[in-house]
């Protein structure tokens, strides 16, 4: 018998009003348990007088396997650990295929060509990003202080190192995002969803978190970042 576990992902979320108003919270069910596939051979079944057309071992083979990838297909991407970034594109007018944004897949992070925008300036962009699907973007060390990031899709993106001080990320969809070592400063989260992101060692200070939508487990996470400033806190709900 062969046994395959794979986590699910966390599906309790809440959605946090300011703090001069109600909390609204949304339970959904507590997080699903690992989900196990086991596959054990078929006894043979068989009678002196009659066969099967259908061979019962091989049939019940194939089952287990579609079984199986389909646990794997549905856990969160965060199993996929030690992801090895592409080298950095030579395409000359990669920086401007942000303005155009990632046109399939959007939430999905499918696409056709790598969006590669590494190290490249949108600093006090008003107007080419507000709106864009960056999904799946790798946006490390790239600069976007004081631009309008506002109703941007980025899920899954990698922005690891990347500078967002004072950027207006409202009603924007940031969730599965990788905010490792960012400078968020001042950055606006109103209405945004951040579910499944992760700020490990990310600057937060004035950070402003109205009405953001988070999951449970990730701001257990979030609340552990000291530099959250005591109003983001409260919007929070950190304890």
């Amino acid at each position: 018998m062969a046994t395959l576990l794979a986590p699910l992902s966390h599906n309790t979320f809440f959605l946090r009003r300011s703090s001069t108003s109600k909390q609204r919270r949304i339970p959904f069910p507590d997080p699903h348990p690992p989900i196990r596939v086991s596959c054990s051979s078929v006894r043979k079944i068989a009678s002196k007088s009659t066969e099967s057309p259908i061979p019962f071992k091989e049939l019940g083979s194939v089952a287990c396997g579609i079984l199986a990838v389909w646990a794997i297909s549905t856990a969160p991407p965060a199993i996929a650990v030690n992801q090895r970034l592409p080298p950095l594109s030579t395409e000359p007018n990669r920086c401007e295929r942000a303005f155009v944004g990632n046109t399939i897949g959007q939430a999905n992070g499918v696409y056709d060509k790598p969006l590669d925008i590494r190290f490249c300036d949108y600093t006090n962009d008003k107007s080419n990003l507000k709106g864009k699907s960056l999904s799946a973007a790798l946006m490390a060390d790239a600069k976007f202080d004081g631009a309008d990031m506002s109703e941007v899709v980025m899920s899954k993106a990698y922005a690891v190192g990347a500078s967002f001080k004072g950027v207006d990320f409202s009603n924007a969809v940031l969730d599965r995002v990788n905010f490792g070592k960012a400078n968020l400063q001042g950055a606006v989260f109103k209405n945004t969803v951040l579910s499944g992101s992760t700020f490990d060692k990310a600057q937060l200070e004035d950070a402003v978190f109205e009405d953001t939508i988070i999951g449970y487990i990730d701001l257990q996470k979030l609340c552990t970042n000291t530099t959250i400033g005591v109003e983001g806190r409260a919007d929070l709900g950190c304890r």
